[in-house]
């Protein structure tokens, strides 16, 4: 047994003083590991804390668009339903002028589904009399006529036997008018037209004019007597005579051009001034285009006397020869022989007949 006063060896107490430095290495390297390990823990721990704002931050950005998205389809849809509220408004007022309209329309169809019979007779009663005031106006008898044809085709159409004595009636009217001859206005009127277009052709007696006709017989003469050959007479002698022949027949057709005998009942027109032809040419073109106002105005007496001035300054002032005066002539006498006015008859028969058959429904 040693004693503990003696000191132990050397190597004994070398060992005991390299146990405790050795531990506290691995002590300290724990120490760091763990440290290192708690320094990467934080910083995860951090990084996970930094993402989750992020996504915190995120959500929160999401929630506020889809919260302002959410406010404006919310305002959409007020205006919307606002919308649907008024159209459905406006449709219901709508509807309610159909219906009214539908009523209006089918008391209507039953005004009129009432009395067939009577409608028609107020149609064509009204028919003629608007007839009778358009031939008052117009002065034609057309308006009339083709009013009591139409009338009596829809009663033919409508073929009722009470009837009958309507269409007899229309027929004895139509008769009536269409035995009235009636001045035909427009006709009239291109017959005037025409009549102050040839104006401007008439040849005035002041005016002397070469006749066409004198020419053709000189022309003939040289003809007939180069027909006749003869085989014995040749030579300068047949030409000398032939020559001579045509020579005398030209100057005996021009002695004759420039002698021409004409009467002449009113010296003074001989006497007409080259420059008062004009002014005669337009008088007789104004009379004539005031007898065509006077036609279309329906003053018959005063187109008839504008027209017999027309006529006797025809006769007075132009040559009566002329196949233009001629025709101007029988156009302004065509005129005064229809310019007359007559009275269309009324279609009395036709109205008693219609008031009858009203009264007898």
């Amino acid at each position: 047994m040693s004693d503990p006063l003696i000191p132990a060896p050397a190597s004994t107490t070398r060992n005991r003083v390299a146990f405790p430095a050795y531990w506290l290495w691995i002590l300290a390297a724990v120490v760091v590991v763990l440290s290192v390990a708690a320094i990467i823990v934080a910083w995860q721990a951090q990084q996970r804390i930094g993402g989750l704002q992020q996504e915190l931050v995120r959500r929160q950005q999401d929630s506020q668009t889809k919260s302002t998205e959410a406010l404006m389809l919310a305002k959409q849809a007020q205006d919307n339903m606002r919308e649907s509220v008024a159209k459905v408004a406006l449709l219901e007022a709508r509807l309610a002028e159909v219906a009214i309209q539908r009523s209006q329309l089918e008391d209507l169809i039953q005004s009129l589904s009432r009395s067939r019979d009577e409608n028609l007779l107020v149609d064509v009663d009204s028919a003629i009399r608007v007839a009778l005031q358009q031939t008052a106006i117009t002065g034609s008898a057309e308006p009339l006529v083709s009013a009591l044809k139409q009338s009596d085709e829809r009663l033919a159409r409508y073929n009722q036997p009470r009837l009958e004595g309507v269409r007899r009636a229309i027929a004895r009217d139509l008769d009536r008018v269409k035995a009235v001859g009636v001045a035909d206005l427009p006709s009239l009127s291109i017959k005037l037209d025409e009549a102050v277009r040839l104006v401007d052709e008439l040849p005035l007696l002041a005016v002397a004019e070469p006749r066409k006709a004198a020419s053709a017989p000189a022309a003939a003469k040289p003809v007939q007597r180069s027909a006749p050959v003869d085989a014995n007479s040749v030579g300068w002698m047949k030409s000398w005579n032939d020559s001579l022949a045509q020579a005398s027949d030209r100057v005996w057709s021009e002695v004759k051009s420039l002698v021409r005998v004409t009467r002449i009942d009113h010296p003074e027109a001989m006497l007409l001034a080259p420059e008062q032809a004009f002014f005669v040419r337009e008088n007789l073109k104004l009379r004539l285009l005031n007898a065509r106002i006077a036609l279309l105005s329906r003053q018959f007496d005063t187109a008839q006397i504008d027209l017999q001035i027309a006529q006797t300054a025809l006769d007075r002032y132009f040559e009566r020869s002329s196949r233009r005066y001629t025709l101007t002539t029988e156009l302004i006498k065509q005129a005064m022989a229809q310019a007359r006015h007559l009275v269309v008859p009324r279609p009395d028969d036709t109205l008693a007949a219609l008031t009858a058959a009203s009264a007898g429904r």
